[in-house]
C-alpha cells in the first residue's frame, strides 16, 4: 500500500491521505480546476523528500512538489492523483552570513520571514510577491516570483545564488553556489534553467538568497486621475523622463473601491484610476525625483498627487495595495486573475480592451497591476454557481491574453503556465521553442515523472481526465 510506505519513509504524522483532509489540496489559487491527489506527504529533511521521490519514481507514481498554494496557473494541480509533496515543515532559515549578504533557508521558508531577519542589520530579500506574507521562497523558486518591487530590482532569479535540488529520481544535487562558496560557480551553471520550471524538474529543497542593502531613503506618492488612459500615460512618461520608480503600481476604479470599504485608508472613490509611485535609493535627490514624478503625472491630468508623510503612511498605502486581491471577496464570490503582459506604451490599449471584454461578457473586471513592467492583472468576477458566468469567465480571460501576445507581450509575466495556460504555449512559441523546451526538461526529468500535465501542449488537463481508477492508497 502506498500510505504505509510513505509513513515508513516519513512517519505516521506527515501523511495526509483521508479524502476530506485532502480537500484542502485539490487545487491552488486558481480554483477553476481541482482534483485530489492521492496522498499528502510533508517531509522534515531533504533525505525524506530524496527517499519519497525514489520511491514514487520506481513505482511510476506522479509526484507534485508543493510550497504554500499561493499560485495562481494550476500549478500545483495533482491532475491525474500521485504523490504531493508539501513542503511546509521545511520553514527554517538556516544561517545568514551577513558579511557576505546572503541567507541559506528550507523551501518552505515563507518570503517576508527573510526579510523580517535581516532588518535589524539594515538588509532585505528584494522579490516582494503580494502574497510574501504566506508564499514560500521554494514556489518563489519554481515560478520565477515577482513583485511591486522588482521593477528595479528584478525577480527572483536574479536574487537568488544556489539551492539543493531532489531529482524526480532521488538523486540529490546542488545548482548554483554552494553555501561556503565564493560567487563562482564551477562548471556549467543551470540556476537560470530550473527557476521558473513550475517544479517539472525536480524538487528545491534548500535556497541560498542573495541579500541587499535596505534603500536609504523613499518617496512614496499616490497619484490621483480621472481615467485609466491618464494614468497608463503617467507611466509611459516617467520611464521616458529617465526615471525608474522602485515600483509603479495602478488600480483602477472598482478595485479601488473594494480596497477602500476593506481598509478605510482614503483612496477617492469616484477616481478613474490611482496610481502608486515608489522611489528609493539615497536620500539626496530624492526631493528632486519626487517633483518630477509629480510633474509629470499632472501633465497626465493627475488631478492630486498625494506624498506619504511617514512610514506608516507609506506602510499603510502598502499594505492596502498588497491585500487588494483579498477585497474582491466584497465584490464577488469568485474570480480568475490574468498574468498578461504588454510593452509599457500598449497598457491604454489593452486597458481599453478589457473594458470592452467586460461589456461584451457581462461580467465586472476590476484592475490592479505592475504598472511599471507592463504587467497586468485583471480579475475576471464570477459566481461559480451559474456554469454560464464560468465559461464566460474563461472566455474572457482567453481573450485578454490573446490581445497581450498581438500586442507584442506575452501570455504570462510572473504567474506561470501551470494548467491554466497550456493553449497558450502554442500561440506564443514556434514548435522548435517547445521542442526545445520538451528537450531540456527530459535532461531533469526523463519519464516526465515530475508535476506532469503542466505547460506544454498536449498535456492531460484536468477538465480532459476523466480517471478510471486512482492510485491505491
Amino acid at each position: 500500500m502506498l500510505s504505509a510506505r510513505l509513513r515508513e519513509i516519513v512517519g505516521a504524522e506527515n501523511v495526509v491521505d483521508g479524502e476530506q483532509e485532502l480537500l484542502v489540496y485539490e487545487c491552488d489559487a486558481y480554483t477553476l480546476e481541482k482534483n485530489l491527489p492521492t496522498a499528502v506527504v510533508l517531509p522534515r529533511t531533504t533525505e525524506q523528500v530524496a527517499a519519497v521521490a525514489k520511491y514514487c519514481a520506481a513505482n511510476k507514481i506522479p509526484i507534485i512538489p508543493r510550497g504554500a498554494g499561493t499560485s495562481l496557473s494550476g500549478s500545483v494541480l495533482a491532475v491525474t492523483g500521485g504523490v504531493m509533496i508539501g513542503l511546509s515543515r521545511m520553514n527554517k532559515i538556516l544561517s545568514i552570513d551577513f558579511e557576505n549578504r546572503r541567507a541559506l533557508v528550507e523551501a518552505g521558508c515563507v518570503n517576508a520571514w527573510v526579510t523580517n531577519a535581516v532588518k535589524p542589520k539594515g538588509l532585505l530579500y528584494a522579490p516582494d510577491p503580494s502574497s510574501q506574507s504566506a508564499c514560500t521562497i521554494g514556489g518563489n523558486v519554481a515560478m520565477n516570483s515577482g513583485g511591486p518591487h522588482t521593477l528595479k530590482c528584478g525577480v527572483t532569479t536574479n536574487h537568488v545564488l544556489g539551492f539543493e535540488m531532489v531529482m524526480p529520481d532521488g538523486e540529490i544535487v546542488w545548482l548554483g553556489t554552494t553555501p561556503d562558496g565564493g560567487e563562482d560557480v564551477e562548471g556549467y551553471d543551470l540556476r537560470g534553467a530550473v527557476i521558473g520550471c513550475e517544479g517539472m524538474f525536480g524538487i528545491v529543497t534548500r535556497v541560498l538568497v542573495k541579500l541587499i542593502r535596505a534603500p536609504q531613503g523613499f518617496k512614496t506618492m499616490l497619484g490621483i486621475f480621472e481615467s485609466v488612459d491618464d494614468a497608463s500615460q503617467a507611466v509611459s512618461d516617467i520611464i521616458a523622463a529617465g526615471i525608474v520608480p522602485a515600483a509603479m503600481e495602478m488600480m483602477d476604479q472598482l478595485i479601488t473601491q473594494a480596497v477602500e470599504a476593506a481598509f478605510k485608508f482614503g483612496f477617492p472613490l469616484d477616481a478613474g484610476a490611482v496610481l502608486i509611485v515608489e522611489l528609493d535609493g539615497l536620500q539626496a535627490g530624492l526631493d528632486e525625483q519626487a517633483e518630477r514624478v509629480m510633474a509629470v503625472c499632472k501633465k497626465n491630468r493627475a488631478r492630486e498627487v498625494r506624498l506619504a508623510q511617514s512610514e506608516q503612511e507609506r506602510m499603510d498605502l502598502w499594505k492596502s495595495r498588497k491585500r487588494a486581491f483579498g477585497a474582491i471577496g466584497r465584490l464577488s464570490p469568485n474570480f480568475v486573475v490574468q498574468d498578461g503582459v504588454v510593452p509599457r506604451s500598449k497598457l491604454p490599449v489593452i486597458m481599453r480592451f478589457i473594458a470592452e471584454c467586460s461589456k461584451k461578457y457581462g461580467l465586472r473586471i476590476p484592475n490592479v497591476f505592475h504598472a511599471g513592467d507592463g504587467n497586468i492583472h485583471p480579475l475576471v468576477l464570477y459566481d461559480e454557481r451559474y456554469p454560464d458566468q464560468v465559461k464566460a469567465a474563461i472566455a474572457a480571460g482567453n481573450d485578454i491574453l490573446e490581445k497581450c501576445i498581438e500586442l507584442g507581450g506575452s501570455a504570462t509575466g510572473e504567474h506561470g503556465i501551470g494548467v491554466e495556460k497550456i493553449d497558450f504555449m502554442g500561440k506564443q512559441f514556434t514548435k522548435d521553442d517547445l521542442d526545445a523546451m520538451r528537450a531540456l526538461r527530459k535532461v531533469f526529468d526523463p519519464e516526465g515523472n515530475c508535476n506532469p500535465h503542466k505547460m506544454f501542449p498536449g498535456s492531460k488537463r484536468c477538465s480532459d481526465f476523466a480517471p478510471k481508477k486512482q492510485i491505491a492508497a
